[in-house]
């Protein structure tokens, strides 16, 4: 069981399986969503046989074949296996493979149900490609094909305006990060002389200094790749665009893949990240949770409000590693996976029982009609807001506490506000879809979804409530904090109060104030009111604090601006008259050239006749 032919296969099977289907099947829904369901499904299978054969230590952490051999640049195709990859490739199979599942559901009546699983197959390699690349060329190769496969899946309704301009967006801001993340690796090969992560950890924990006055930069830059990809401040604008696309594609991108790729990319080069570049980093991070918490406050579609919630939660992780907490960072990444993935699916079915009804104040009542959606959605929003035993409750504590263990108490304080802020606008949510009366004739004749929905729910809702306590933590740190590995299962059941009792309780009664002020403006609410309480502040909560009117009346106009003027020098300037005098002297040469070509023999004896003449004047003047 130790042949290193597994991880290769895990890797290769959802391409061969969305080639496949895009050559072959396109024309079948039913096979179509069996083969990209089989691929992600043997891909878990084989992963959890590789573990349970090798552990998360594998004796061979690299394999690697070669590639390009061009000058001073080596590169080879590889493949890491640590602890990090493999908990990686966990989540993407496992929670991936239950969104393929779901989706055979969801996506059945839908006529490009074949098309829509070639896509999810080929979005799963590229996730799959940046988790196990050993190499920073190769892990930008695939950085870009979940670019393209994002495109494809936003944008997959395409006959919808919408859709196609939030795929569009998504595409457009992610490449502003990535042109930062390009620079960033040209930096660091420049500097350093390698792509490969093993070579440069190796060369950089012999000589800390290589780097020199650029580590900053080059730190930075690469995480401009991150703040593209996992939606940080100020690039943050396309995230909730991105719910046009069907939900289990939000589910997908919001949970197991695109947007957990950047804070797995920071875990993974990491040793790169100087003093500096983390205190930036966790900044950035502490500002969009923050940000992203208020502006999620204010939104009545149901997947808006998740939408914000994932940006919220990743400022949460890159906070975490800003403040030297890659097992936090991680251990929140695999936790909000489950929860996040549980509650994409749960609005799924809603929106799925409700005839694509999306508002939240268009529901109610949904408990007794939906009971299987009621009860896992309300594990996904205990887990999100982070209230005990629910998974998200350890891991949302061990980035408070690392804050604390920095003596980073500004954001301590803010990841408690958010915490906060968390359990007010899930329950807000909670209570006004599932609790109440119902408000419209959908709402009232709203069923439970079939079983191929559901099941995914209650594997979900299981992961969601134990995740916190089965040692996901000691994995990470056994990687990044040995010394921390190997706690039992009461000492990890108790860890937040052990550790830093005093921020846990700051923590949880940050979480409760929230919740119970949700109870107490929406238990029972027809409308909303905290835009009379809050007036100004709540519209510009509703409206995404403007940062889209922003940047369409700021960097958009200039961009158009450069763009017209650049247009004007084109036609008039280069084309009219540079390449325009040039055009027009060929063409009068030529048309006086043409006189000499006339077939008159006249014309020719008196052209030879006046050349003779010119010759012999300039004998004689001699």
């Amino acid at each position: 069981m130790k042949d290193q032919i597994f991880p290769w296969i895990i890797l290769f099977l959802p391409l061969a399986a969305a080639a496949f289907i895009a050559l072959f099947t396109l024309g079948n829904k039913t096979v179509s969503s069996l083969i990209s369901i089989g691929a992600v499904s043997i891909g878990f299978l084989l992963t959890v046989l590789f573990i349970c054969a090798n552990g998360f230590h594998p004796a061979t952490t690299d394999v690697f074949v070669p590639w390009l051999h061009i000058g001073g640049l080596n590169v080879d195709i590889g493949l890491r296996l640590d602890p990090l990859s493999l908990m990686m490739l966990l989540i993407v199979t496992g929670v991936g493979g239950a969104i393929h599942i779901y989706s055979y559901g969801y996506m059945h009546e839908d006529k490009g149900m074949a098309r829509f699983f070639a896509f999810l197959s080929l979005f799963t390699f590229s996730m799959l490609g940046i988790v196990l690349a050993d190499n920073f060329l190769q892990m930008f190769i695939f950085w870009e094909l979940v670019g393209v496969s994002s495109y494809l899946l936003i944008g997959f309704w395409f006959e919808k305006p919408s859709a196609g301009d939030a795929a569009k967006k998504a595409f457009i801001v992610n490449r502003l990060g990535d042109f930062g993340f390009l620079l960033g690796i040209l930096l660091v090969w420049g500097l350093l002389g390698s792509l490969n992560f093993s070579t440069l950890e190796s060369v950089l924990s012999q000589n800390p200094t290589l780097l020199g006055g650029m580590a900053t930069a080059a730190g930075l830059l690469i995480f401009c790749g991150a703040v593209g990809k996992s939606a940080q401040f100020p690039l943050h604008v396309w995230l909730a665009d991105a719910m046009e696309g069907p939900t289990p594609v939000s589910a997908l991108i919001h949970a197991a893949t695109m947007v957990a790729a950047g804070v797995y990319m920071l875990c993974r080069v990491y040793f790169l990240l100087n003093a500096d570049a983390l205190h930036w980093i966790a900044l950035i991070g502490g500002f969009t949770a923050l940000l992203a918490a208020l502006i999620a406050v204010q939104q009545n579609d149901i997947k808006r409000i998740l939408a914000y919630s994932t940006l919220s939660q990743l400022g949460y992780m890159v906070m975490a590693v800003g403040l030297a907490g890659r097992t936090p960072a991680m251990f929140h990444l695999t936790t909000h996976a489950f929860f996040k993935a549980l509650l994409f699916l749960g609005s799924g079915s809603v929106i799925h029982a409700l005839h694509e009804e999306q508002d939240i104040w268009k529901m109610g009542a949904l408990k007794n009609k939906m009971p299987i959606t009621f009860w896992t959605f309300l594990v996904g929003t205990l887990a999100l807001s982070g209230v005990p035993p629910f998974s998200g409750f350890y891991s949302k504590d061990s980035i408070l506490g690392q804050a604390l263990d920095q003596h980073h108490y500004g954001l301590y304080f803010l990841g408690a506000g958010v915490a906060g802020l968390t359990a007010f606008y899930m329950f807000r949510l909670f209570f006004v879809a599932f609790l109440g009366q119902p408000r419209t004739d959908a709402a009232r004749h709203a069923h439970e979804s079939p079983a191929v929905m559901t099941w995914p729910l209650l594997i979900l809702a299981v992961f969601a409530v134990a995740g916190g306590v089965i040692g996901i933590n000691d994995i990470y740190n056994s990687q990044f904090n040995p010394d921390l590995a190997g706690l039992s299962f009461g000492q990890r059941l108790m860890e937040p109060f052990s550790q830093s009792p005093l921020g846990a309780f700051v923590g949880l009664g940050a979480v409760l104030a929230g919740l119970f002020a949700a109870f107490h403006f929406y238990r029972n609410a027809a409308s909303d009111p905290l835009p009379a309480r809050l007036g100004p502040l709540a519209s510009a909560m509703k409206n995404r604090f403007y940062f889209d009117e922003l940047y369409e009346a700021t960097f958009v106009r200039l961009h158009d601006l450069i763009a017209g003027i650049c247009g004007v020098v084109d036609r008039w300037l280069l084309e009219g008259v540079v390449i325009g005098a040039l055009r027009g002297g060929t063409s009068l040469s030529g048309r006086g050239l043409r006189f000499l070509q006339t077939g008159n023999l006249q014309t020719y004896a008196f052209l030879l006749v006046l050349g003779v003449v010119v010759l012999l004047y300039f004998v004689i003047s001699k």
